[in-house]
């Protein structure tokens, strides 16, 4: 959607452009999604960009998120739940397809872009962790690049002139993982100094966020797997059934499933706790951006540099193409969805249609088959 709407219609940024930010993204911890409406807003508007790009992403979803809370609260459950994600599940293989598809021939470039495609599809595939799959393949990617110019000056082979520029962007990470580390230390100290299920504070509640935001590499079941470690067996402050309908409640509406933080925190702390959990788990998504954002022009002014930047992208894309196919496996279930996928498809690449407008109309069919 961000694609259709700053590269398609309002041409703010070059489908390379796009692409270098979107494997930047990729690169460090945190939503990919608010990272980029922040890398957008930060380009666009300078600096106030950034911040209101990135809130202006990240409220209305936690906003509905919250308010989802306040009737999970009345009525101890989420209702329709089912029949909306049944008919926005088609729609959103449909959105992503078409994206593949119109950023894969800006990022496979040459032939052998095309083999660290596959590559790295082979590897994701196998199982390797996607953070690992981005290095190696930008490593490749400017290794090759160098070799082929034989830049081999100064002592420092091409390969290792690759790695450590990688090695420069994977560690913009550090400093706020350090500090991510500490939280957890305190986070130990408090749960070992108190008992199962303790009364919730909302300092704990903010350092816990705080380092979820800070080392979130993955998908939503990385999300779920720190979540649970923490809420419900550390702390228990969560059942493992509040876990499970935060997670859903972050997925079924708008903006990035980090939402389910505030979710999470209204359950714990009302508006109040929702308000913490949410800037705790966001707040190292800008210090990140602000971090990595200036420094992608500069990986383009170096032919090794812009080699390795095009081996992300390349690994992102392949990373995209994956995940949209496992999740398609799950999506298209029936001669029902499988229509609403095509119908979508068809849609956007003939009459591009806004996809805000389809997963409307997907989640509608949706509630009627099964509501």
């Amino acid at each position: 959607m961000m694609e259709d709407e700053v590269v398609r219609r309002r041409r703010w940024l070059s489908r390379d452009a796009f692409l270098d930010y979107l494997g930047a993204t990729n690169l460090i911890p945190g939503p990919n999604s608010t990272e980029m409406a922040m890398h957008i807003g930060r380009l666009h508007a300078g600096w106030p960009g950034l911040i209101l790009g990135g809130a202006a992403f990240i409220l209305p979803g936690a906003v509905i998120v919250a308010l989802l809370a306040v009737a999970y609260g009345r009525l101890g459950s989420l209702p329709v739940v089912d029949g909306l994600l049944y008919g926005v599940k088609p729609v959103v293989i449909a959105v992503v397809a078409q994206a593949i598809g119109r950023l894969a021939p800006t990022a496979i470039k040459t032939s052998t872009h095309a083999v660290l495609a596959l590559l790295a599809v082979a590897a994701i595939v196998y199982g390797i962790h996607e953070l690992w799959v981005l290095a190696a393949i930008g490593v490749l990617a400017g290794a090759w690049t160098g070799l082929r110019a034989r830049g081999t000056r100064g002592g420092r082979s091409s390969a290792s002139i690759a790695g450590a520029v990688l090695s420069s962007g994977v560690g913009l990470s550090s400093s706020v993982s350090a500090a991510a580390g500490a939280a957890s230390s305190v986070v130990a100290a408090s749960v070992a100094t108190g008992t199962a299920a303790s009364a919730v504070s909302l300092p704990l509640l903010f350092l816990l966020f705080l380092k979820i935001g800070a080392v979130l590499f993955g998908s939503g079941y990385v999300l779920i797997a720190f979540l649970r470690a923490d809420f419900v067996e550390r702390l228990g402050w969560l059942s493992e059934r509040q876990l499970l309908d935060a997670i859903v409640a972050g997925q079924i509406t708008p903006g990035p499933v980090s939402t389910t933080a505030t979710f999470i925190g209204y359950l714990l702390g009302g508006w109040t706790g929702a308000a913490v959990a949410t800037v705790g788990i966001f707040l190292p998504a800008y210090v990140f951006v602000a971090l990595s954002g200036p420094l992608v022009p500069r990986l383009r002014r170096s032919a090794w540099t812009s080699a390795v930047l095009d081996g992300v992208n390349v690994a992102s894309l392949a990373l995209m193409a994956v995940v949209t196919w496992q999740l398609a496996r799950v999506a298209l279930l029936d001669p029902l969805t499988i229509a609403l996928a095509v119908v979508a498809l068809v849609l956007l690449l003939k009459y591009r249609v806004n996809s805000a407008w389809l997963m409307l109309a997907g989640a509608l069919a949706g509630y009627v088959a099964r509501g």
